[in-house]
C-alpha cells in the first residue's frame, strides 16, 4: 500500500496484477489499482481533474489528464472518504505510476494533491524504484 498526504487530503494506492487480462507472449501487461481518498481536512473540497505520469520498465513515458476520476467529480467534506478502482495496461513487464489530483475548496481555490509513486510489478518479482 502507497500513501500520501497533501493539505489533509489522504491518498492510498493498492496496485494489483491482473494475470487474467495479461497476455505476455503479446507484450500486454494489465494492473489495477484501487484508490481510497480521504479528506482529513476541516473543508468541503471537490476532485476536479487528474494526471497520471505512467512510465514503464524500458523509460517508456504516458501521461494522461482528465476531468474528474472514473467519470465522477466526487465532492467530499470534513471525514468523507471516496474510492474507486481502475486500470492501467502497459507493453513491458513493469512500471510505476505517480500523479496528482487537483481539487477545488469551497472559496474557488484550486490545489494539487500528491498520489503517491506507486510500481506495477508482476508478482514473485523483485524490482527497485530508482
Amino acid at each position: 500500500m502507497y500513501r500520501a498526504v497533501t493539505r489533509g487530503i489522504e491518498i492510498t494506492v493498492e496496485p494489483y496484477f491482473l494475470e487474467d487480462q495479461s497476455d505476455p507472449e503479446e507484450g500486454r501487461y494489465v494492473w489495477g489499482y484501487r484508490i481510497v481518498i480521504v479528506n482529513q481536512s476541516d473543508a468541503l473540497v471537490q476532485l476536479c481533474s487528474r494526471y497520471w505520469r505512467i512510465t514503464d520498465e524500458n523509460g517508456v513515458v504516458d501521461e494522461v489528464r482528465g476531468p474528474g476520476v472514473v467519470g465522477e467529480q466526487p465532492v467530499l467534506g470534513p471525514g468523507d472518504s471516496y474510492e474507486y478502482s481502475s486500470g492501467c495496461p502497459l507493453d513491458a513487464p513493469s512500471g510505476m505510476m505517480v500523479g496528482c489530483y487537483q481539487m477545488q475548496s469551497e472559496d474557488g481555490e484550486l490545489f494539487d494533491v500528491e498520489i503517491p509513486a506507486f510500481s506495477l510489478d508482476i508478482p514473485g518479482t523483485v524490482r527497485t524504484l530508482n
